[in-house]
């Protein structure tokens, strides 16, 4: 068989523009029809899964020395505005929460508060030394002072850890492999936002979240949905890390380089690191927002392009997206592989016009915004409730889980040497 033959460029620009023209004129048909207050999942119908998760699991909050929360909060207040911030309001909205209990006896779930990346450096990243040491103090404390971690080694417990590489703490992926998930947490369901298939830093049963957004900065920087979206794809941000890689060839696993090499001089193509004061804007006048892979594979970018109605083109091979087992990734997103970057203008140009249209007017649901967003105070069916939900789904918990008097399966003394120091 013969190999397709790319299109050229001047094609995928006439289509591009032809798609541009017909979606800028059908602007107002963005907005989402009404739907059930709980409508599900079914079949094609783009629908988040909405599930009230209350009457569904009881969850018994620890009360933990300051140290482990509120005291590196008030150290540093960046933690409430980073993108790891979810560690934070998550522990605000449990304390007050109906699913809370005050019975230990008759919990499902067990959490632990400990703000393990809220120990920054000058420049506002989480110490990647300290993290490890945070949490797996927070566990030993919680072991010698209740009885119920030690019934299951930590199996109905769960843990927020927000990190770039999920509880590997750790921002550089060959030292978060080198780590590994935290031994104390491996029996314990990981609560995370980092999110990739067939990766040592994401074990079964977690659950993948979004990183926090401030739902009340994108909300001042909202513009008419009648907005004409005259920009046909969108990116703010690196295409090389020359600090950390000046060859240019490991960041991104080379995928950000390869769009600002190929279409750095298309016109269709808004792309730049700069990042403007009206970039919240941009995104409403846009198509399509790239949201490659960086570090990691996951980035604020792909709930700032669900709120704001922006496709997301997603660039990050084996990703686990937030939530979904409830959010229809695949009806509201393009997915791209990281070979197929140079390919992006006419894999683009070349989706038919009833599909933009549709993916636009999924994103307009509220309900598809609010699934990816902490909104203080919570709201019903937002990341919170997400969480709850897919905590609720894992229920009831196995019988294999509750361990005969005396055994035990996690071993203490494991891991990396400088993780054992006390903190």
């Amino acid at each position: 068989m013969g190999r397709k033959r790319r299109p050229c460029a001047a094609t995928a620009a006439a289509v591009a523009a032809a798609v541009l023209l017909a979606v800028s004129c059908c602007a107002p048909f963005a907005v989402a029809e009404p739907r059930p207050k709980h409508a599900r999942i079914s079949g094609n119908a783009g629908d988040v899964l909405e599930d009230d998760p209350v009457g569904r699991l009881k969850v018994y909050v620890y009360e933990m020395p300051r140290k482990y929360n509120v005291n590196l909060l008030a150290k540093d207040g960046r933690c409430l505005t980073h993108m790891f911030a979810a560690e934070i309001f998550m522990h605000q909205f449990l304390l007050s929460s109906p699913v809370r209990t005050l019975d230990p006896e008759e919990a499902d779930w067990f959490y632990a508060p400990a703000y393990a990346t809220c120990d920054l450096t000058p420049q506002g990243f989480p110490l990647p030394f300290r993290a490890p040491r945070i949490m797996r103090s927070a566990v030993q404390y919680v072991a010698a002072t209740w009885p119920y971690w030690n019934r299951t080694d930590g199996a109905d417990h769960f843990f927020l850890a927000p990190h770039d590489f999920g509880a590997c703490f750790h921002y550089q992926e060959e030292r978060a492999i080198e780590r590994g998930i935290l031994p104390v947490l491996r029996r314990a369901t990981l609560v995370q936002t980092f999110g990739q298939r067939n990766h040592v830093c994401l074990q079964e049963g977690s659950i993948t979240i979004p990183p926090y957004a401030d739902p009340h900065k994108m909300q001042a920087h909202l513009i008419s949905p009648t907005t004409p979206r005259s920009i046909f794809v969108y990116f703010r941000g690196l295409f090389y890390d020359m600090g950390n890689d000046p060859e240019g060839g490991y960041y991104a696993r080379g995928a950000r380089a390869a769009v600002w090499e190929n279409f750095k001089d298309n016109p269709l193509f808004d792309i730049s690191t700069e990042h403007p004061a009206t970039y919240y804007e941009d995104m409403q006048r846009a198509i399509f927002c790239l949201c490659p892979l960086g570090w990691a594979p996951w980035s604020p970018r792909l709930v700032e392009a669900v709120v704001f109605g922006c496709i997301p083109v997603i660039i990050a091979d084996d990703i686990v997206l937030p939530f979904a087992d409830a959010i229809p990734w695949e009806q509201i997103s393009v997915f791209v592989a990281e070979a197929d970057v140079p390919r992006l203008d006419s894999i683009l140009a070349s989706i038919p016009l009833d599909q933009v249209l549709r993916k636009q007017r999924l994103l307009a649901s509220p309900a598809m915004k609010q699934a990816v967003l902490f909104h203080q105070p919570a709201r019903p069916g937002d990341a919170f409730d997400q969480i709850l939900n897919g905590l609720a789904r894992k229920l009831p918990h196995p019988k294999d889980v509750f361990l005969k008097p005396g055994e035990k399966v996690l071993d203490w003394n494991q891991g990396l040497e400088n993780d054992l120091k006390p903190w």
